[in-house]
């Protein structure tokens, strides 16, 4: 699977971008982009310089492997000849030099983990690490994380720190279901800590327990119904799963284990699992932006929180191409509407079209009925960080504003403390301005929302705001309803945009919690 790499992916506040140090792109030279790297894979040159073989690599080995002209790294437990791909990363050779002869599973975790790597490197593979001696027994280490897993004793001890305890799973069963309890311990498990996918015969359940997951994941006994219902007592943090047999026989076991089933893992360990999503409709938003529909299978339980993205997958000349996007609402006024049906089956993308683009031109050329692969949602972002806040200022460029269209509507409807949401919308030409009309009615509707539109290449005839963001257009904007008000302000937008506005922002003494950025 491949990185198509996005101006704002990673933002300047995500686990990605910190833990990396503020890694950003590089400009690549004229024939070394994504679909020269993938041209070249599939040209049968010998990348690995091994003429086919695949060999065992000692650490003394790949130790040898550490300059730019030839460059081996171990990515958990492979080893990968990455000088022919120095040039086409998109972080540019020194960003992978930084793993130059060594293990580089955790830096590749901490810059982009969702990347699968097996895929993009497959031409490029060495061989495996060769396996260690057998220590004394005396020898003593620190326990580490093996295989994403933490053993069991260092979970415990890990969440207790933390005030959890380790959850639990049981089942029972009528004539015509059966019922999966899962016992979180938890008092803020709600539908959205929930992710069920039953596919075949394999049944998985994740439940997101503060930064970790807790997993079941079997192939099930006997057949069952597609569609299934999950119930959460979120007083307890109980979880009930109930699944319909198709047949009324009585079920000896639930099934057989499959891959971290009941285990805790941390959720940077656990990997991206996706499903397939049909194409329900696409529309025209702007002259270069569509509102993709996508319908989720009938087997799957998901609902991506507020705040928080997901990746979208397709398979392009005969590569994974995978990119991030935060799911929207259809509408922005039709989210206002009660009840919100929390069983909804429906995932909503603002997407702008790049002609030029690898991804995009693929996912706008797809039909009604086609599938897109959607994997499980991530983010940073927490629905705590609302608690008893009085104002809300949105800053929001091009694309950057699809994850503030569930962030209007969560705190518009479920902050009662809350008295002024304000959004400042940057683009470049009043074309390019997303559901204009819906951010003037929702104003309009709710007095506590207002709206700004700053544009970077107005007509004559604009008679609103307009340059980039700035010290003058924030002093002005960024109005307290009262001196020591509770504050938060969120960022989405290209790197620069996003990073020169934080920049403003801290000059005008905003702390780091005050401030959330997204990925656009």
């Amino acid at each position: 699977m491949l990185n198509v790499p996005s101006q704002s992916f990673p933002a300047p506040s995500s686990q990605q971008r910190v833990a990396s140090g503020g890694r950003s792109k590089v400009p690549l030279k004229q024939g070394r982009s994504l679909m020269d790297w993938i041209r070249l894979t599939k040209s049968g040159k010998d990348l690995t310089g091994l003429k086919g073989r695949l060999i065992e690599v000692t650490e003394e080995e790949l130790k040898k492997h550490n300059t730019k002209d030839d460059c081996w790294i171990c990515i958990r437990g492979f080893v990968y000849n990455v000088t022919p791909y120095m040039e086409y990363h998109p972080g540019g050779e020194d960003e992978l030099m930084r793993a130059a002869g060594s293990d580089g599973t955790d830096l590749f975790d901490q810059v982009h983990r969702w990347v699968n790597y097996e895929s993009m490197l497959k031409e490029c593979l060495v061989g495996r690490m060769a396996v260690k001696p057998a220590l004394p027994k005396d020898y003593h280490e620190e326990k580490k994380v093996l295989n994403g897993m933490l053993p069991k004793s260092q979970v415990a001890d890990t969440l207790a720190k933390e005030g959890c305890s380790s959850p639990s799973y049981d089942w029972f069963q009528t004539d015509s279901s059966v019922t999966i309890v899962i016992y979180t311990k938890q008092k803020d498990i709600n539908l959205d800590s929930v992710i069920v996918d039953h596919q075949d015969d394999s049944f998985r359940a994740e439940i997101l327990i503060k930064d970790y997951s807790y997993i079941i994941h079997v192939e099930l006994s006997h057949e069952i119904e597609e569609d299934f219902s999950v119930r959460v007592v979120e007083n307890v943090g109980k979880i009930e799963i109930v699944l319909k047999k198709k047949e009324n026989a009585s079920w000896k076991r639930l099934g057989h284990p499959l891959e971290n089933h009941n285990s805790l893992i941390p959720r940077k360990d656990t990997g991206l699992y996706y499903r397939k999503c049909r194409l329900i409709s696409k529309e025209g938003v702007t002259h270069d932006t569509k509102l993709f529909c996508l319908m989720l299978p009938p087997s799957t339980h998901l609902q991506v929180p507020v705040g928080q993205h997901v990746y979208l997958k397709l398979t392009i000349t005969g590569t994974e191409i995978v990119k991030p996007y935060t799911p929207v609402s259809d509408s922005l006024l039709s989210e206002f509407k009660e009840p919100v049906l929390l069983n909804n089956k429906y995932i909503y993308f603002l997407i702008k079209i790049y002609p030029a683009g690898l991804f995009t031109p693929e996912l706008d050329q797809l039909q009604i009925g086609d599938f897109v692969s959607v994997s499980n949602p991530e983010g940073s972002f927490k629905i705590s960080q609302f608690q008893e806040l009085e104002d809300l200022f949105l800053l929001a460029a091009g694309t950057g504003f699809t994850p503030m269209v569930k962030i209007l509507n969560y705190a518009l409807t479920n902050i009662p403390s809350l008295r002024k949401v304000k959004l400042m919308f940057f683009n470049k030409t009043e074309d390019d301005i997303i559901w204009r009309s819906q951010l003037e009615k929702l104003a309009f509707k709710d007095k506590r929302f207002d709206v700004e539109f700053v544009l970077s290449a107005p007509t004559s005839e604009w008679n609103g705001k307009w340059g980039h963001i700035s010290p003058a257009l924030l002093s002005e904007f960024l109005k307290r309803s009262s001196d020591k008000s509770k504050v938060l302000i969120c960022i989405c937008g290209p790197t620069p945009f996003t990073e020169q506005g934080i920049r403003l922002l801290r000059d005008r003494n905003f702390s780091k919690e005050e401030i959330h950025s997204f990925t656009a």
